[in-house]
């Protein structure tokens, strides 16, 4: 009876002993290793506890061979079943807030998660909206790269015609220089005995004064005068590119003539047919390249109200420039 008792006990304790809730404790090492790798905390937890339970086992193998031989002593093997079952329950009190704290975990993971992959989805539909937008930059980049093509070829069309148009202007310069020499050369013996010869604005500007030209009052060019137009008509008949404006001034004294001139309207225009038709004389000059006019006293050198003044603006300007014809065709191109 006694050993039958015994047996019991021990059947008990084996009972007990393997009532440790190994296939729930499987279970729950599955659900972990779902979680993400933000439970490892808590799979350390568990680990941990399978080592308790580890080292339970193996004390209690110590205490079934402990009990084995110890069968006589029941109070000592009750007081070791005591204690195994309040570790026991420790354990599984331990085990069941692993369990609840793994539970909250993997709740919180999942919340975690779906906050996440929200997250997620903002941050794709952010992106597409970039790259929407970027697209649309590449096609406005690549419109406004086919318009500066296009501007930059029409910038090196106009690179050429402005090129051209130097090319022309520089000539013309050229042209203006080689006549004011020729000019110079032909009146050496005129240039700064009442004649001067200028050049501003691209054109040569050759001004006679009244002394060297005209007796007061006179439209009758002098014979001096007249040796100096001529000396001029030989350059102008050898350079036919260059266009001939002849203009008389006279000062601000009225005339209130009462003859052919009444005037300084008179006067000025009078005095320019004049020298204009001594150019033309004996000449092949074409009349087409010269003009005529009258400036009367409205363009004054020097506006001073005294003699010295007034015998400089009575004067007669032949103004040379050269025809535009080349310059204006490559404006036309244009």
């Amino acid at each position: 009876h006694f050993l039958i008792k015994n047996s019991s006990v021990l059947s008990l304790i084996l009972f007990l002993s393997s009532c440790v809730p190994q296939a729930k404790l499987e279970t729950e090492q599955e659900k972990r290793k779902i979680c993400e790798t933000d439970l490892t905390a808590a799979k350390k937890g568990l680990m941990d506890a399978e080592n308790s339970l580890t080292e339970l086992r193996s004390k209690h193998t110590d205490i079934e061979k402990q009990f084995y031989g110890l069968q006589k002593d029941t109070a000592i093997v009750g007081t070791t079943y005591r204690n195994l079952t309040q570790r026991y329950d420790k354990l599984n009190q331990v085990n069941e807030q692993l369990l609840t704290q793994l539970s909250k975990m993997t709740q919180n993971a999942a919340s975690e998660n779906t906050s996440l992959m929200g997250k997620l989805n903002m941050t794709q539909e952010e992106l597409q909206k970039k790259q929407d937008e970027l697209k649309k930059i590449q096609i406005d980049l690549e419109l406004k790269k086919s318009t500066l093509d296009e501007l930059q070829s029409e910038l090196d069309k106009r690179a050429t015609r402005i090129k051209e148009l130097e090319d022309v202007l520089k000539k013309k310069d050229q042209a203006i220089n080689d006549l004011k020499k020729k000019v110079s050369d032909a009146l050496v013996g005129f240039e700064g005995n009442g004649l001067t010869i200028s050049q501003k604005n691209g054109k040569i500007y050759v001004s006679i004064d009244e002394s060297l030209l005209f007796a007061s009052g006179s439209t009758k060019v002098e014979a001096k005068g007249v040796e100096a137009i001529k000396k001029l008509a030989k350059v102008l008949e050898q350079n036919a590119d260059i266009n001939i404006m002849v203009e008389g001034h006279t000062d601000d004294q009225p005339m209130n003539g009462s003859g052919e001139i009444k005037d300084n309207w008179d006067l000025s225009v009078m005095r320019a047919t004049s020298v204009t038709k001594i150019i033309l004389k004996g000449t092949t000059i074409d009349p087409k390249r010269i003009s005529s006019a009258g400036r009367g006293e409205f363009f004054p050198l020097d506006a001073a109200k005294t003699a010295p003044a007034r015998k400089k603006n009575r004067r007669t300007e032949i103004i040379l420039s050269p025809k535009l014809d080349e310059l204006l065709k490559v404006l036309e191109s244009n």
